[in-house]
């Protein structure tokens, strides 16, 4: 799926709130064989690059995550899961706000269910890399390893190789948790990183995680 179609596949007033969540797409243009996509501009770029510049405090983490969970609750209702939640495929605009993008994994279910291999490596749940059924949870699982990586300014699986990742993440062995993060983000983490995807919280209960405090979304600016 793309971005457009995502927005296209909802109603006016279901629209203009997603767009605060995810990339606006203005549209394609097919020239000389190739597809050009005309994206809103997001200023701030990716939290990727975000972290990469200065470290984030629990707060702007918090905020961050509720709008990010925000997003998978729309999408989740609708039988769609990402499929490749990380902190460079989340930009950031100019008020602060985050917005997911890179839908090209993206995937609407019919049955909530799917069992094709496809994400990155170190941020893919159990599930997905034994190629085993999955549906949403598989995104919590990333979100949970997009949270770690906002709080520590690393990659999970810090200084494993991609296929060492894999290999791990196969076995059932969850990046590690550091003891310095406050408790209620270990929490919020460990509830997502739950082996058994049934066990996993989905996006709207994870909303009422102490972790995730109600806040405008300009209390994130950077």
């Amino acid at each position: 799926m793309s971005e457009t179609e995502v927005i296209n596949g909802c109603g006016s007033a279901a629209a203009r709130f997603v767009v605060v969540l995810l990339v606006y797409s203005f549209g394609t243009v097919k020239r000389d064989g190739k597809l050009y996509i005309f994206l809103e501009l997001v200023t701030q770029g990716s939290l990727a690059s975000v972290y990469r510049r200065y470290r984030l405090e629990d707060s702007q983490v918090s905020a961050y995550t509720q709008q990010i969970l925000n997003a998978l609750i729309y999408l989740h209702d609708r039988n769609i899961i990402h499929r490749d939640i990380k902190c460079s495929n989340i930009l950031v605009d100019k008020n602060g706000r985050v917005k997911l993008s890179d839908f090209g994994l993206a995937k609407q279910l019919d049955a909530l269910v799917t069992n094709s291999f496809r994400g990155t490596p170190y941020w893919m749940a159990p599930e997905v890399v034994l190629v085993k059924p999955y549906g949403p949870p598989a995104d919590i699982w990333s979100l949970g390893c997009t949270v770690l990586e906002m709080l520590t300014g690393d990659l999970p699986y810090p200084g494993l190789e991609r296929q060492q990742a894999l290999f791990k993440i196969g076995k059932g062995e969850r990046p590690p948790i550091p003891t310095t993060l406050s408790n209620a983000a270990r929490d919020f983490i460990d509830r997502c990183l739950q082996v058994d995807p049934e066990k996993r919280p989905s996006a709207t209960d994870l909303l009422k995680h102490p972790f995730v405090r109600p806040r405008f979304p300009d209390d994130a600016n950077i």
